[in-house]
């Protein structure tokens, strides 16, 4: 039988952990083994639990979800984290993707598609829906449209036919099994084809990936 997900709920709201621990409670692979009411206290619960998977919020008191994911991030064999952003003005959101976020997900999010997300996540396929995608490229986005295309078309240019297309398949928001399903391959030559995106296209995540793929074709 294979190992539960242990998952690690934190957020400064009561009845947001709450709801979370109950939509995770449903699910037969998944385990809740801690929550944290902050990040100074996540960084505690997650070094002390040692979950597979963190469910972080961003705005909190003492230790803002953004430090708390660089801290986790700091570790040798962190776990995952995925923040909760509810996209009303966080200022925080750009920067969780350079602390090492695995993920994104809006507060109200179905239940079934953040079990899904925590799946993805602990199997080491980064979870980026479509919707949250578009958003964060758009707060990401704003102006100098003309000098981003021609940046991001150079950068484009860099990759060959096969790693163009699976650059255009993150940029849509596909997991690496959609990917290798679209382009009749299996999943480990995927994960290779992305991680040469990082190198060529000097990124450290999916979403600057979507982000340069849409500058390159804003109207695509």
């Amino acid at each position: 039988m294979t190992p539960a997900i242990k998952v690690l709920v934190v957020d400064d709201d009561a009845l947001v952990r709450s709801g979370l621990v109950m939509i995770l409670g449903g699910a037969p692979d998944i385990e809740v083994v801690g929550q944290a009411v902050d990040g100074r206290d996540g960084v505690d619960a997650a070094r002390k639990h040692q979950p597979h998977v963190v469910l972080m919020d961003i705005r909190m008191p003492r230790l803002d979800g953004l430090e708390a994911t660089e801290v986790i991030g700091s570790w040798a064999d962190p776990p995952k984290v995925i923040v909760l952003t509810t996209f009303d003005g966080d200022d925080y959101v750009a920067r969780a993707l350079g602390a090492g976020a695995s993920g994104f997900l809006l507060k109200d999010t179905a239940p079934a598609e953040i079990i899904d997300a925590i799946r993805k996540v602990a199997d080491g396929d980064p979870m980026l829906s479509p919707s949250v995608t578009a958003r964060l490229i758009a707060q990401l986005t704003a102006g100098g449209a003309p000098d981003r295309a021609r940046a991001a078309r150079t950068q484009l240019e860099r990759l060959t036919e096969r790693e163009h297309e699976v650059a255009v398949a993150v940029g849509a928001g596909l997991s690496n099994a959609e990917i290798a399903a679209r382009l009749y391959l299996s999943v480990p030559p995927v994960k290779a084809h992305i991680s040469r995106l990082f190198t060529k296209l000097e990124v450290t995540n999916r979403v600057q990936i979507a982000i340069c793929v849409h500058d390159a074709d804003p109207g695509g």
